[in-house]
């Protein structure tokens, strides 16, 4: 048995993969929001907002990642919610670098609106997990 080249591991596993996967999703964010803030100007004001916006935005996918592997349906909820939290914080930090790099403003926007979107499918799998839970 020959061993499979990249391609052939990547494309048996695109086949089993659902068409919506929410860890890729959050990674490709938190890719979009990295090359966003390597263009951002380096001054006092945007350097900690910067720093601020990459650990909310990046944090979105770790705790997905880690509610994903959760040992219970709690603990699933917990990481889930901090990952919802991230999303709100992060769509709260490029709001903030909109507003004090206006050249920003258009990748700013897509990029909110990313961060809202991912903010609404975690609100719905927290409370259909709570659901389950509780029926």
């Amino acid at each position: 048995q020959t061993p499979m080249s990249n391609d052939q591991i990547s494309s048996n596993s695109l086949k089993t993969k659902p068409s919506f996967d929410l860890e890729e999703r959050t990674a490709k964010f938190s890719e979009e929001i990295i090359d966003f803030c390597k263009k951002l100007p380096r001054n006092p004001i945007t350097i900690p907002l910067i720093s601020q916006l990459t650990r909310a935005a990046t944090s979105i996918g770790a705790n997905y990642c880690e509610a994903d592997e959760a040992s219970s349906k709690k603990d699933f909820i917990n990481k889930a919610c901090i990952a919802k939290k991230e999303a709100k914080e992060t769509k709260y930090w490029l709001r903030i670098v909109a507003h004090t790099d206006d050249e920003s403003k258009v990748g700013a926007r897509k990029l909110w609106q990313e961060a809202n979107e991912l903010n609404l499918i975690l609100a719905a799998i927290i409370r259909n997990t709570k659901n389950k839970i509780e029926n």
